[in-house]
């Protein structure tokens, strides 16, 4: 083979995954079939370039191969990524969209980054894109976590194959535990009261009354149904992110009456 040929420069066209293998490796005659399998099904993303470290030794030295099966993702000239030893083919999958560079993604970023600043239309460009994009975890995501508070429902249905095992299934979770708190009826005990009030502000996208009504009613009893005070505060925080001015603001007074 021309590694050059066939690795450096085709991945400046496209991304290739190179399987670094020998014969007498028996987890390597584990992975090789179901990466062949995944290429084929995947051809239009990737290509798939297998080398045999017994007659390529130069090669395996150059790229630091210790162990085999070793697996690594060139993109314009470089790794970008690699694993080791006969992964199942689900992680395999994941470690994909998790590391195969994806122009959408770059145009997700700015449709968000707009939807979060309530520029005109932001949100509906975003549905767009999430229409065009089924298929894109991050898209499905992005547009679950900025419809949650007025459209709880649309937004679980937009993650709810997120399955365990897979990218983002903690981050589907959050919006979940946001649903229930959204849709679930309150009663007249004074935590109740205080987490009813907070289902109203968040519907009315007053977040910092929310927030502080749900410090409130952690305060008063963190336990209440089955805990909905706690995992929605968690909910709350994560959804928002570690940056937003509001998790910056009161996460640390949550977490103060958590324990």
């Amino acid at each position: 083979m021309d590694f050059q040929k066939d690795v450096i420069d085709k991945s400046f066209k496209h991304p290739v995954l190179v399987d670094f293998w020998a014969s007498w490796c028996g987890p390597c005659k584990t992975l090789g079939p179901i990466l062949e399998t995944i290429a084929e099904e995947q051809k239009d993303k990737w290509s798939l370039v297998k080398i045999n470290t017994e007659t390529e030794q130069e090669l395996a030295n150059t790229y630091q191969i210790k162990s085999i099966p070793n697996v690594k993702l060139f993109h314009k000239g470089e790794v970008i990524a690699e694993f080791m030893g006969a992964l199942p083919r689900t992680s395999i999958l994941n470690w994909l969209e998790e590391y195969l560079p994806n122009e959408a993604l770059k145009s997700l970023q700015t449709l968000v980054q707009a939807a979060q600043n309530k520029e005109p239309l932001a949100l509906e460009e975003l549905k767009k894109f999430v229409a065009a994009n089924p298929a894109l975890r991050e898209g499905r995501l992005a547009l679950a976590q900025t419809i949650v508070f007025e459209h709880p429902k649309q937004a679980v249905e937009l993650i709810e194959d997120f399955a365990m095992g897979y990218k983002f299934y903690d981050e589907a979770n959050y919006i979940k535990a946001l649903a229930v708190f959204l849709e679930t009826e309150m009663d007249d005990s004074p935590v109740g009261k205080k987490m009813s009030a907070a289902q109203l502000a968040t519907k009315n996208n007053d977040l910092e009354a929310a927030i502080q009504l749900i410090i409130e009613a952690t305060t008063l009893n963190k336990d209440y149904l089955e805990e909905l005070p706690r995992k929605t505060g968690v909910a709350m925080f994560r959804n928002l992110g570690t940056k937003h001015p509001l998790t910056k603001t009161y996460r640390w007074k949550f977490d103060m009456v958590l324990y």
